[in-house]
């Protein structure tokens, strides 16, 4: 409500109605004489002094309780999304493109946030993407559960930097909990990491297909890296490439390139022992840097140019041949044709099979795969800058599209591409989303060799630990501690609320199976119980865990520590 008061001519602004009445009460009534008396002689100068003071002193909490309920409005968006049985999400863009995904970090990619404190969760979840790839839903949703147990604290007059203190122990805590109950794991155990893809595309649209993708993310990353001795992986050595046409059955690992431009009409489709350039200028007529006009006011100057063209491209083709290349690759080009009509019945004679508008950001994967250098002029159309591979093909895909695929790349570089087929747009674009959680759930397994339960066990076990820690302490930071540990249960709370399932029920059972030392009892959301999830395979990465309650807690704490919001002109 904004409210004016007509004694003293100022606004405010509030939610409470009793405080509203109360402020339209005030400035209805009359003064009385003797208070009149005492305006007029300058008594009121002083209460008018406190009371903006007083204000002042509430500002902060306005400013934080308000920075809470709009951060707490993004991950309540979101909550539905959570789980092998969480709601789907249809986001429409501005130029009326459709997405249909349940994935935290691309929902709120989309959405338009224009609240500071609302972004921070946005930018929270692209985090936990970067750091982690997976639990992008579940991080700003416990980011949600924490901020509103922050402000109930907040409301029983605890001081925010009380707060922020207890939770940064708490979130220590919970780190060293995790990692005791976590279980080591090898490389090598590929069943182990078959499990741990699955589950995280159990969540996903393409569910039903996490038999097939779940082994070929795995296939694709142990492609890449030594299993003995990798520490990291670098995603960028893995192509993943959608296409329309076939179904997501249809999906295979390619052990080379996969490029979704087609071959161009030159009548050579197939070449064994391929040589390959990858070039960055245009076969084409050069223009100048600016507009210009030719007048031309006689035949023989047009047969002229004619010449002078035909000859410029028989001699840029004629290099391209002398240095032995069959196969050519050319950059996409804005400022005129990266091929045209005759360069192509040039190349066509010379019996060389032609792509053409490789994207400027193909250029670095194509090059160390295929061991070439980008070659930028013609002068520089050397065997050595060239590319070796044993096969060069044009693939159907279905539904009347084509690829070219190269394969037997002879490089020390170990890349590898995915092709992503789908029925339509939104499946194929959902399917590769889909795969790079899973890559990164089995890079978080390189870069930290634990795995612990899935299905909201971790985070009960946490919140039994945590809460049997702030009973051993005093004070207030014991009971924010033990606030932190009552926001964890929003994990297993949600995915049984998403599930069908009565919540309370199943969150009070969950705690007594834990207290019984039950420590991987989880929600079973198939069978509609709680079961050993280790049993039902329901594994993940303790990288993603630890990354989520991390980042959420310091999330929380940024907010905490927010007291004004000033704007800049």
């Amino acid at each position: 409500k904004l409210v004016s008061t007509q004694s003293t001519g100022h606004y405010y602004i509030t939610n409470n109605l009793s405080s509203a009445k109360m402020a339209t009460k005030t400035a209805t009534a009359k003064p009385s004489a003797p208070a009149a008396a005492k305006i007029a002689m300058g008594g009121g100068a002083a209460k008018s002094n406190k009371k903006k003071q007083f204000k002042d002193k509430e500002k902060p909490t306005d400013i934080r309780l308000s920075n809470i309920e709009a951060a707490k409005a993004v991950a309540d968006a979101i909550r539905t999304s959570l789980g092998p049985k969480g709601m789907d999400k249809m986001i429409q863009g501005k130029t009326g493109d459709v997405t249909i995904t349940n994935d935290g970090a691309t929902i709120l990619k989309e959405m338009q946030v224009f609240h500071p404190a609302a972004r921070m969760l946005v930018e929270l979840s692209k985090a936990q993407d970067i750091e982690a790839g997976d639990g992008t839903t579940s991080v700003v949703v416990l980011c949600g559960a924490l901020l509103d147990a922050a402000r109930k604290l907040l409301q029983r007059g605890i001081h925010p930097t009380t707060i922020s203190e207890a939770f940064q122990v708490a979130q220590s805590k919970a780190v060293e909990v995790l990692t005791s109950i976590a279980q080591p794991i090898k490389l090598s155990d590929t069943e182990s990491l078959i499990k741990m893809a699955s589950t995280s595309l159990n969540s996903k649209v393409v569910s039903q297909y996490s038999s097939l993708l779940a082994p070929l993310s795995v296939e694709a990353i142990m492609n890449i890296i030594e299993p003995e001795t990798a520490t990291n992986v670098n995603l960028k050595d893995i192509r993943v490439v959608a296409k329309v046409g076939g179904t997501v059955e249809d999906t295979k690992l390619v052990k080379g390139i996969v490029l979704t431009q087609r071959a161009q009409a030159t009548g050579v489709h197939r070449v064994e022992r391929a040589k390959v350039a990858l070039i960055q200028f245009c076969l084409s007529p050069p223009k100048t840097d600016m507009d210009n006009q030719v007048v031309i006011s006689d035949y023989t100057q047009m047969d002229r140019i004619l010449r002078e063209e035909r000859a410029y491209i028989l001699d840029l083709c004629k290099k391209i041949k002398k240095s032995g290349a069959n196969v050519l690759l050319i950059q996409k080009s804005i400022l005129r044709d990266a091929l045209n009509d005759m360069a192509l019945h040039f190349l066509t004679k010379m019996k060389v099979l032609v792509v053409k508008d490789i994207e400027r950001d193909e250029i670095d994967f194509v090059s160390r795969t295929l061991g070439c250098r980008p070659i930028a002029t013609a002068d520089h159309m050397l065997p050595e800058h060239l590319g070796q591979a044993d096969l060069v093909e044009e693939i159907h895909v279905g539904g009347g599209n084509k690829v070219v695929s190269i394969t037997g790349c002879q490089t020390a570089a170990k890349t590898c591409s995915i092709l992503v087929q789908g029925s339509n747009k939104l499946l194929a674009d959902e399917a590769e989303r889909s795969i790079h959680d899973a890559l990164c759930v089995i890079r978080c397994l390189v870069k930290n060799k634990h795995m612990i339960a899935g299905g909201g066990a971790p985070e009960v076990e946490l919140s039994i630990k945590l809460a049997q820690y702030a009973a051993t302490l005093s004070g207030v930071e014991s009971h924010c501690i033990k606030a932190f540990a009552d926001a964890l249960e929003i994990i297993p709370f949600t995915l049984a609320e998403n599930a069908g399932l009565p919540p309370i029920n199943i969150v009070t059972e969950l705690r007594n199976r834990h207290a019984e030392g039950e420590a991987m009892a989880g929600i079973n959301v198939k069978k509609c119980c709680i079961t050993n999830i280790t049993e039902e395979n329901v594994l993940q990465p303790l990288l993603v865990s630890i990354s989520a309650i991390t980042l959420a807690s310091e999330t929380v704490r940024s907010i905490l520590k927010i007291d004004d919001i000033v704007n800049t002109r």
